[in-house]
């Protein structure tokens, strides 16, 4: 797929809150998304409502 020239910023919405202990899982993947997303030149924003989590 094409990268299209349009795009300079992304928002990534985060997991919420979840069952305590059951998070890690989400948190790694939106880390690895922003990421991978500013490896490719993207500004991104991660959106994330829970309250135990540091992103």
């Amino acid at each position: 797929m094409p990268k299209r020239t349009d795009l300079h910023s992304v928002m990534i919405i985060g997991s919420g809150p979840i069952v305590i202990g059951q998070a890690c899982e989400f948190d790694y993947s939106g880390t690895q998304a922003c990421k991978a997303l500013r490896e490719e030149g993207y500004r991104t924003v991660l959106v994330n409502s829970n309250p135990a989590t540091i992103m």
